[in-house]
């Protein structure tokens, strides 16, 4: 029988098959007598304490395996495909606080692998397979700056290791989603969508954030089995949504929802390491007043030329603009703005409105790895410098598309001091908008052969976000 990986009943069984595949697929793009190795996550203790944070797999393991468990290692024979994971060999003593201990061929047929070790015994094994090269991970983040954990064990040295060879190749891979890895896809960006649909049926004036929050996180987890979310979730309402990362330690989802706040709530579920990012912004008391409609109009047609535009062939930074001019064309229209939308483009208007790129790939990161490997573009200078990619689309490719607009008091006031950029401005008009926040649209995609598929399934016009609250706490009778 075929092995499956779920949380149960009602939710997605996602393949071992799609892991074996990754497998091939690596497998293919390297050279016989090589060997990969690579090292799972550990358990992290909370400081000094015997208590650990909840286990999350390490993405490029994740991508390779599937294997839940912390303290593992695998190694791929390039010249036999044959997959060999290594776990740890535990103590009889976990039985009693931790649960029955696996066996190896338990774990053999748990994950469809073709040979289980236990990690003490790694040198040995790979010894045997007699590698010309071990092919280790080490490689830049450019999201992040930090650098993937190379793998190391205790007899490494014996061996001919490259660390460069590997981390390009497996990142390039994980830009290309294959069938099986669009299924978990569009499965986690549906149970997000539906949690985001949910909290706009529960928020109203009166609530604090966190408790909107916490609606998203008991449908991901009750109904769709994501038992983690793939960032920290932003619930800003108010001047709070023109906080792009609100919701960390400092600022934790607190304040308490006013009538005639705007809901600008980021959040994604993830299910088997694969993750949703879906920004919906809406009204607190279920309508749009025509302030909040122009803005959040704006940033609507936005999303929609993007979607119209977006297919194979197609520079991401083109995208970027095409969202720009849209964007600033309707706020011209509006009366906020005043000028010619390409000078404003040229002088640096649109990232005072909008000071984060159009979006990023994404899949076992919710910033996904590949913006910018070697043969990609480099990230460009100016205005474009906070792209998180700047490559041609391909099929097969998954990104979101968050085009925002926020009235951020610091980046005003900057503009409104450079005469380059406050001639553009209508400032009586603009600093009615001060306080207010702003509004963030973000749909995850798919690249096709000839377009996009959005996998993102929310209400997203003014008309359909008020019908849809209509049904909500706002208009219950008590």
């Amino acid at each position: 029988m075929a092995a499956f990986w779920s949380m149960g009943p009602l939710t997605l069984e996602v393949p071992m098959s799609l892991f074996a595949k990754n497998r091939q697929r690596l497998a293919e793009k390297l050279q016989e007598g090589q060997v990969v190795l690579l090292q799972g996550g550990e358990d992290i203790s909370h400081y000094d304490t015997d208590i650990q944070y909840v286990f999350r797999q390490e993405a490029y393991f994740t991508w390779m395996c599937g294997v839940k468990e912390p303290g593992c290692y695998l190694a791929l024979d390039v010249k036999t495909k044959k997959a060999h994971l290594f776990v740890p060999h535990l103590p009889d003593e976990y039985e009693v606080w931790m649960g029955k201990l696996l066996t190896c061929d338990q774990f053999k047929k748990i994950y469809a692998v073709d040979e289980v070790h236990y990690v003490e015994d790694i040198a040995k094994v790979l010894k045997s397979l007699n590698p010309e090269k071990l092919l280790t991970l080490s490689g830049p983040n450019t999201d992040s700056g930090l650098t993937a954990k190379e793998a190391v064990f205790e007899g490494i040295d014996e061996f001919t290791v490259d660390n460069e060879i590997l981390f390009p190749t497996i990142a390039e891979l994980r830009v290309i989603k294959t069938p099986e890895e669009i299924e978990v896809m569009r499965y986690v960006c549906k149970v997000s969508s539906d949690a985001h649909k949910q909290v706009m049926l529960y928020a109203k004036p009166g609530l604090k954030e966190y408790q909107c929050e916490s609606v998203f996180l008991d449908h991901c987890y009750r109904i769709g089995g994501c038992r983690h979310v793939s960032y920290t979730c932003i619930c800003g309402s108010g001047q709070n949504a023109a906080t792009l990362h609100y919701g960390h330690a400092a600022a934790p989802n607190s304040k308490m929802i006013q009538d005639g706040d705007l809901c600008l709530f980021d959040m994604g579920g993830n299910y088997a390491g694969y993750a949703a990012d879906i920004t919906c912004t809406f009204p607190a008391n279920g309508k749009f007043t025509e302030d909040q409609k122009l803005v959040y109009e704006a940033v609507l047609f936005a999303r929609d030329a993007v979607i119209r535009e977006a297919k194979p062939g197609v520079l991401w930074t083109d995208m970027h603009l095409t969202a720009n001019r849209s964007m600033l064309q309707h706020l011209k229209d509006g009366g906020l703005l005043f000028g010619n939308v390409e000078e404003m483009i040229e002088n640096g208007v649109a990232a005072i409105l909008q000071p984060h790129g159009l979006g990023h790939l994404i899949g076992l990161d919710v910033h996904d790895v590949g913006g910018y490997l070697p043969h990609c573009p480099p990230r460009p200078s100016g205005p474009l410098a906070r792209l998180r990619t700047a490559r041609r689309l391909q099929a097969g490719m998954a990104l979101t598309i968050e085009p925002g607009c926020y009235f951020i008091d610091k980046l005003l006031d900057r503009a409104q001091s450079n005469p380059s950029q406050a001639r553009f401005f209508n400032w009586p008009r603009v600093e009615s908008f001060r306080g207010c926040g702003g509004v963030r649209i973000e749909d995850d995609v798919l690249i096709t052969e000839d377009g996009v598929e959005n996998l993102t399934f929310v209400p997203r016009t003014v008309a359909e976000i008020e019908e849809h609250m209509s049904m909500g706490a706002n208009f219950k009778s008590i």
